[in-house]
C-alpha cells in the first residue's frame, strides 16, 4: 500500500534581481517520512522553505498539500494548515515563560485558558520525551530546552509537517540523541519532517530520503542510509570541490597570548560572568574552546577583542599587556576577530562587501593620510572574493544579499588577508555547507602554519578534534584545563562541558 502524500512541489521557481534562487524544483514528502533537504549555502534551501511556509510567493509552480493544490500566502495560514517551522535562530522572548511564548502563536480562544494550556504543554512535552515546565522563564533554559519549546509549540498547533532548519547546530551530542528519538516517534505517528542540515552523518542516521539542491536546482535524490557521506557531498558540491580538510601536525613556537585570572561580571540578567579564566596560547597553534551555548563563549571573545574591559586579571600579547586597550588598538597589534553573529557584528547588512572590508582592514593600505583609497578598497575586496570562492555578483553586493556560508567565507577571508598574529574565531563554520567548511578550515590551518595563534570557539566537536592542538571547555564562565587533543577523550570533554572539573586545576601548555 502506497504511503499517503503529504506535500508535493512541482516546478517551483523564485527569482530575485540577479539571482534565480529556485529553478524548477520538484519535491515530494510522504506522511510519516523524515526527508532531508541538502545543499550548499546559496543552493536555494531557505528560499524553498519560505515558499512552503508562506513567507515568500513563488513566481511559478504548484504546491499540493494532502493531495489538494494550495497557495500559502502567510506563515499564519501555513500554521493553520498544519505546517510548523523551527528556524535556525530561535524566535523566543527570554523575559516570558514557556507558556507565554507558546500562547503568542495560538488563536486567542486557545491562549486565554492558561490552566488548560499548561496542561497541554506538560502532556505533549512528556509524551515526546521533551519534558518542559510551562512556568519557567525562557532565560533560564538551556539551548536544547529552548529548542524543545519551539518544537512543542509546533506540536500544540497540531502540525503534520515539521520543518527543522539546522536543528542540531547548537546541541550537545546527548541533546542530539534525544531530539532524534523524538523525531522518530513523531514520524512513526504520521508526522512528516523536513530536515535541513549540513551534518551528513546525522542525515544518514536519521532520514529516510534526501533531496539535494545545487545552484537552485535539484541535483539528485537518494536514500541516505544506502550511500556514503562522500556520495551525498558530491551531489551537493560537484566533483571539483574538496570535501575534507587535510590537517598536518602543528609545531607551536613561543607563547603569544597569556591570559591570567580573568574576571568580568555581567550586568545582563541573561549574560554570563567570566570567573578566573586562564590560558596560554603559542604561536602556530590552534586551541579549541568547547561548550554549550550561553556559557561565556561570547563574553570571552569580547574580553579578548576589547569590546568589554575586564574587572580583574591580565591579557598579554607577546609580553605586552593589552587588557586596557580598545578594540582598534588591539587590532593594530595584530588581533583579528570573527564573531558568531555574521550580520550586525561581523558585517553590516546594507553595506557593500567593499565597505565592509574597510571596516576592519583600513590598516592594510586602504586609507592614506585620512583619505580612503577606494580603488584599493575594491581591489582588497575582490581579492577576498577570489581567494575564498565567495559567491556574489561583485564587491558592490551588499553583505545582506549573500547566503550565510558565503558571507562567513568573506568575513574569514577579510581577517585572514590581514595576516593577524592572533585570531579569535567563534563558530566559524556554523550552518555552512561542506565545501565552505573546507575552505574555512584550510584558511585557519594556513594562518596557523604562518605562525598565527588561533582561539577556536565552537560547538562542533568534530571540528575541534580535527583542527586543534589542545582543547578545553567553558561552563558557566569557568574554563577547564587545556589538554592535548590526542590525549583527551570525548567523554572527558563532555564532562568538562558539564562543569565537572576543579577550578583549582591549572591550564597547561602541552609539550
Amino acid at each position: 500500500m502506497a504511503a499517503a502524500l503529504r506535500l508535493k512541489l512541482k516546478n517551483i521557481v523564485k527569482e530575485y534581481p540577479g539571482c534565480r534562487a529556485n529553478d524548477g524544483i520538484d519535491l515530494t514528502v510522504e506522511a510519516g517520512e523524515i526527508h532531508a533537504l541538502l545543499g550548499e549555502n546559496g543552493a536555494g534551501k531557505s528560499t524553498l522553505m519560505k515558499v512552503i511556509y508562506g513567507v515568500v510567493q513563488p513566481d511559478e509552480g504548484r504546491m499540493l498539500w494532502n493531495g489538494h493544490e494550495v497557495r500559502v500566502t502567510s506563515p499564519a495560514q501555513a500554521r493553520s494548515m498544519g505546517i510548523g517551522m523551527v528556524f535556525q535562530h530561535f524566535s523566543l522572548f527570554e523575559t516570558l515563560t514557556v507558556a507565554e511564548n507558546i500562547a503568542l502563536s495560538l488563536p486567542p480562544f486557545e491562549a486565554r485558558d492558561r490552566k488548560r494550556l499548561d496542561e497541554r504543554i506538560r502532556e505533549v512535552s512528556e509524551r515526546y520525551g521533551m519534558a518542559l515546565d510551562p512556568r519557567r522563564y525562557v532565560s533560564t533554559l538551556s539551548v536544547g530546552e529552548r529548542q524543545r519549546v519551539e518544537i512543542v509549540r509546533c506540536l500544540i498547533q497540531e502540525s503534520t509537517l515539521l520543518i527543522l532548519d539546522e536543528p542540531t547546530s547548537v546541541l550537545t551530542p546527548h541533546e542530539v540523541s534525544s531530539l532524534f528519538a523524538t523525531l522518530r516517534q513523531l514520524a512513526s505517528e504520521g508526522c512528516s519532517i523536513l530536515f535541513i542540515s549540513h551534518k551528513l552523518e546525522e542525515v544518514r542516521n536519521l532520514c529516510h530520503n534526501a533531496t539535494v539542491l545545487r545552484q537552485g536546482r535539484v541535483s539528485g535524490d537518494c536514500r541516505p542510509a544506502e550511500v556514503s557521506a562522500n556520495d551525498i557531498a558530491r551531489l551537493m558540491v560537484g566533483n571539483d570541490t574538496p570535501i575534507s580538510t587535510q590537517v598536518t601536525a602543528a609545531e607551536p613556537g613561543e607563547v603569544l597570548l597569556n591570559v591570567r585570572a580573568l574576571k568580568w561580571k555581567s550586568n545582563d540578567p541573561f549574560g554570563t560572568s567570566l570567573k578566573s579564566v586562564a590560558l596560554e596560547l603559542r604561536k602556530g597553534e590552534i586551541v579549541g574552546i568547547a561548550g554549550v551555548a550561553g556559557n561565556g563563549q561570547d563574553e570571552l571573545l569580547k574580553a579578548l577583542s576589547g569590546e568589554i574591559l575586564v574587572d580583574a586579571g591580565s591579557i598579554s600579547l607577546d609580553g605586552r599587556g593589552i587588557e586596557n586597550l580598545a578594540p582598534n588598538q588591539r587590532r593594530n597589534l595584530g588581533v583579528a576577530i570573527v564573531p558568531e553573529e555574521r550580520l550586525g557584528r561581523g558585517a553590516v547588512p546594507n553595506m557593500t562587501l567593499a565597505d565592509n572590508a574597510l571596516l576592519t582592514a583600513s590598516g592594510q593600505g586602504l586609507v592614506n593620510r585620512g583619505l580612503i583609497r577606494f580603488g584599493r578598497v575594491r581591489e582588497f575586496s575582490r581579492e577576498v572574493i577570489r581567494r575564498f570562492g565567495v559567491r556574489c555578483n561583485d564587491e558592490s553586493s551588499t553583505a545582506g544579499s549573500l547566503s550565510g556560508g558565503n558571507l562567513q567565507k568573506y568575513i574569514i577571508g577579510r581577517e585572514a588577508l590581514q595576516n593577524p598574529r592572533l585570531l579569535v574565531a567563534s563558530h566559524p563554520t556554523w550552518g555552512v555547507d561542506v565545501g565552505s567548511a573546507v575552505a574555512i578550515h584550510e584558511a585557519l590551518v594556513q594562518l596557523r602554519d604562518a605562525g598565527a595563534a588561533i582561539v577556536l570557539i565552537s560547538e562542533d566537536l568534530d571540528e575541534l578534534y580535527q583542527l586543534c592542538n589542545r582543547l578545553g571547555a567553558l561552563c558557566n564562565g569557568r574554563l577547564s584545563p587545556l589538554a592535548s587533543t590526542s590525549e583527551l577523550s570525548i567523554e572527558q570533554l563532555g564532562q568538562w562541558m558539564a562543569g565537572e572539573f576543579e577550578s583549582a586545576e591549572v591550564n597547561h601548555v602541552a609539550a
